[in-house]
């Protein structure tokens, strides 16, 4: 199928379930539809639990949905592919890996040379702002860092799509502000399309361009938030009215799945 519009991601009609070892199989996923344009950041909220890491796993292709078809770049996703990349919550590094090893392991896995290997790693090492910590282990850095190596590792391949699980959701409020700026920063230089997954409302605002707010499990797309904040965008948008009442209107939207859900805060895990 070929792209057309701009469309970078296309889910439709998407089931997943896993099985129970007592009782009905639980359902996760249930008729999401949803597409995403080429260069656009979209985030996914919702109630815990409701499923949307199962989403995520299912446009990197390391879930398979039960029913339903997801196509990125017009291409249908069948496993995990080089055109996205994915950054986890809890970091996922080698422990037993330097810096530089980290973020070239992908580029060893598609068999690029190893100067090449360097050459590129070394390149968005200095793009996350970690030039001069190449031959660190994780053990030795911040989680800021750690996850600053994460996405690095997730940018070397230049994947076409970025799918992004709570990146943040494990770092203090200071950092998480600042890494926010950065990834930010990052895409309005290098724009891709990135799917972002997050409790954080503010977070969701601040970096997107639409929000999807899931219902409780089994998912469905409750609603679609569209954030008109211009860009390029920085800090000071945090301080605007118009920033408050779309964090509000998720809020709003977010306690409209109150009754079916046991969501009780904002930032819930």
């Amino acid at each position: 199928m070929a792209v057309t519009n701009g469309i970078a991601i296309q889910v439709t009609r998407v089931k997943k379930g896993f099985p129970a070892p007592t009782g009905p199989d639980l359902r996760a996923l249930d008729e999401i539809s949803f597409v995403v344009e080429r260069n656009e950041f979209v985030s996914v909220i919702g109630p815990s639990g409701c499923g949307k890491t199962t989403l995520l796993h299912v446009l990197d292709g390391l879930t398979r949905p039960d029913e339903g078809d997801v196509l990125i770049n017009g291409h249908r996703v069948t496993g995990p592919g080089s055109d996205r990349a994915m950054v986890f919550q809890d970091f996922a590094l080698l422990p037993w890996a330097t810096v530089l090893d980290n973020v070239a392991f992908p580029l060893d896995l598609c068999g690029i040379p190893k100067m090449e290997r360097a050459r590129r790693a070394r390149s968005v090492i200095d793009l996350v702002g970690l030039t001069g910590f190449e031959g660190y282990y994780p053990h030795t850095l911040s989680g800021g860092m750690q996850q600053r190596v994460g996405l690095a590792r997730a940018l070397v391949v230049n994947p076409d799509t970025l799918l992004l699980d709570e990146p943040f959701g494990a770092l203090d409020a200071q950092t998480r502000h600042q890494l926010q700026d950065e990834l930010l920063d990052l895409w309005q230089g290098r724009p891709k399309t990135v799917v972002l997954v997050t409790h954080d409302m503010e977070e969701a605002v601040y970096l997107s361009d639409r929000v999807l707010v899931l219902t409780p499990r089994p998912a469905r797309i409750a609603r679609e938030i569209a954030v008109p904040l211009p860009r390029p965008r920085d800090s000071t948008v945090r301080r605007t009215a118009a920033f408050a009442e779309l964090v509000e209107h998720v809020w709003e939207s977010l306690k409209g799945q109150a009754t079916r859900s046991t969501y009780t805060g904002r930032a819930q895990s």
